[in-house]
């Protein structure tokens, strides 16, 4: 089965419903499982690739599943913003407007570091975020400066291949 429109409608006719309910036994929520089902129909009809489907229900869970962990990952970073932010005297309270490009700035950061091994994403978090020299990351991470300095040489990396890759 191609990616193509005729070929998803016929997949989306098939196992809309399905898709649906399974997305809805996950969230808990009718209406974030609906917009989770047409996102993933939407990935379909963007794919440029030839679709050889042996398991219809199977590939439609997978990329599902990858929409509910971004979804959830999104959920987890606005209700902290929105925590931060509900410190704030009224007076400094950011916009609606500013609210959602803050969000988005951060949903992109938590998906740049995601691609990142766990020792990696540490250790540059502590250099960018907490200002630590590397010999101090080293100290607190037990691990030589030697190794930091590669830690974070390979998140710089990391970022910089998202940023300017096509």
């Amino acid at each position: 089965m191609s990616s193509s429109p005729l070929a998803v409608q016929t997949l989306y006719r098939h196992h809309h419903g399905w898709l649906n309910s399974w997305l809805r036994s996950r969230l808990g929520n009718a209406a974030d499982a609906a917009d989770l089902a047409q996102d993933t129909f939407v990935r379909l009809l963007q794919r440029s690739e030839r679709l050889e489907l042996k398991a219809p229900r199977a590939f439609l869970r997978t990329i599902a599943r990858g929409l509910v962990i971004d979804h959830w990952r999104r959920e987890e970073i606005e209700r902290a913003y929105l925590e931060t932010i509900a410190h704030l005297p009224e007076a400094q309270t950011p916009s609606a407007e500013s609210r959602a490009l803050v969000l988005e700035l951060l949903e992109s950061i938590a998906r740049l570091l995601e691609g990142l091994k766990p020792k990696v994403r540490k250790a540059f978090l502590l250099a960018q975020c907490e200002g630590l020299t590397h010999k101090q990351i080293a100290q607190q991470m037990d691990i030589s400066v030697r190794t930091v300095e590669r830690y974070v040489a390979d998140a710089l990396y990391h970022c910089y291949l998202l940023r300017y890759e096509p």
